[in-house]
């Protein structure tokens, strides 16, 4: 008899999960799987978990294919699994591949081929959907939100759309999903559009989803004019679909635990009263990269802007004095050192961004009994200190940043779609707006 064994989440139970269990048990005489934890799913970064495990295993059940359901509950515990079952092929879904390549050991391990399409409704009756994801672009950052959207329940990354058919296909292939150079066939494929094309671009695909009954996830920044962040958002909240559109700009920092706690500390009086903020991101990029040779719509603050602003507009808000900027500039006139100097009407504040000139990356909140200083990475947010007159006096805070931090994002977005968790509060459309009008005055210097 050759037993076969597999893992999984299975929440809200979908035609790719059916399939994946139908090409399991085709595998051999005797399938067992492995359901996981809440716990055990938390820990390894799985977000918006909604069905219980009672129902996700009562799922698996119903299909008839498992012969034996097992609870998986920790790291690790798929090494010991294989041996104690005496299982002799591992088989997992093609999005793994190469993660338990150290299997081979102890049995054979199959990579099985993913379900490229599934409905935007679950196989089962239930209120919340799994929403087909299509992605416009298919450059860097798409080839890291792929690996994070896995990460994140009640989503299925399915699509991509470049005008340049090969590029779309070469991508496409990568990931096992469909390529599209029609934007109409790319629409009716998904039910949500993470747009990561280049920033200049982003105003017509965001208004294009919108206008196709598309919620909307884009890429920072998301528009590089005031009237255009505007209108999109006006847009959204009128557009009727059965209800408003999302639209959510895509700055990861926002959407993360450690900034959220950080927020949290700056703002509950123990530093005082905050009077000065500075913020810095900057890395050295690669020369022949977009960001340093498109000269109209690179530089350092159109792609690093959008971090150095948030905490400043978070901590004081959008209704600023005056901004003034300083850059340093290569020979092609594209900057490449930046800061922007804020005056609010109780504090100061400086942001600083670089793509050709290395600074160390910190953020240094200010205050009138205290200051926090979160060391670089601070766009990942996992660790700060709050410091007080008496040097002795140092609290510490930690919290959890899950790999690239994509994920964070897109989860809450989900939570919003499903009437779960209200989080447009992170970062709010008057933020967002805010962010293109200081774009709008940095491009118009």
């Amino acid at each position: 008899m050759v037993k076969v064994i597999t893992y999984g989440t299975f929440d809200l139970f979908h035609e790719g999960h059916y399939r994946l269990l139908q090409r399991a048990k085709a595998l051999g005489d005797y399938l067992i799987v492995g359901v996981t934890t809440e716990g055990f799913d938390k820990n390894r970064g799985k977000l918006g978990v909604v069905d219980s495990l009672v129902t996700r295993i009562e799922n698996v059940k119903n299909t008839g294919f498992a012969d034996e359901i097992i609870v998986e509950e920790y790291v690790g515990q798929k090494f010991s699994d294989v041996q104690r079952y005496n299982v002799d092929i591992f088989a997992i879904g093609s999005d793994w591949v190469g993660k338990f390549d150290y299997l081979n050991d102890y049995c054979k391990v199959v990579y099985l081929e993913r379900t490229k399409n599934i409905s935007s409704t679950t196989l089962r009756k239930t209120k919340y959907h799994v929403y087909r994801v299509g992605i416009i672009g298919n450059g860097r950052i798409a080839n890291r939100f792929i690996p994070e959207a896995k990460f994140v329940s009640g989503v299925n990354v399915q699509s991509v759309y470049n005008p340049h058919f090969e590029s779309a296909k070469l991508f496409a292939d990568k990931w096992d999903i469909n390529a599209y150079d029609n934007l109409d066939k790319f629409y009716d494929s998904v039910d949500l559009v993470y747009i990561a094309s280049p920033h200049n671009t982003h105003y017509e695909y965001a208004k294009s989803a919108l206008e196709h009954g598309k919620h909307v996830l884009c890429e920072k920044p998301l528009v590089l004019h005031k009237s255009q962040s505007e209108e999109l958002f006006k847009y959204a909240e009128q557009k009727n679909w059965g209800g408003r559109l999302i639209l959510f700009e895509g700055i990861k920092t926002a959407y993360c635990p450690g900034f959220q706690k950080l927020l949290g500390v700056a703002r509950s009086g123990k530093i005082g009263n905050i009077r000065n903020v500075e913020a810095c991101f900057t890395k050295l990029e690669n020369k022949n990269n977009r960001e340093l040779t498109d000269t109209k719509y690179g530089g350092s603050f159109l792609e690093l802007g959008s971090y150095v602003l948030l905490p400043i507009l978070k901590i004081f808000g959008t209704e600023f004095d005056s901004v003034d900027f300083s850059t340093i500039n290569a020979d092609n006139g594209l900057d490449i050192f930046t800061k922007a100097f804020f005056k609010f009407p109780n504090g100061m504040a400086t942001a600083t961004c670089g793509l050709g000139v290395k600074s160390e990356g910190k953020l240094l909140i200010s205050g009138t009994e205290g200051y926090i200083v979160v060391e670089p990475p601070w766009w990942k947010t996992n660790y700060f200190e709050v410091h007080y007159e008496d040097s002795t006096r140092v609290e510490k805070y930690n919290e959890v940043f899950l790999d690239d931090g994509l994920r964070y994002e897109l989860s809450d977005l989900v939570a919003c779609l499903n009437g779960i968790d209200d989080t447009g509060f992170k970062l709010t459309d008057k933020e967002s707006i805010a962010m293109s009008s200081i774009m709008e005055k940095f491009l118009a210097r």
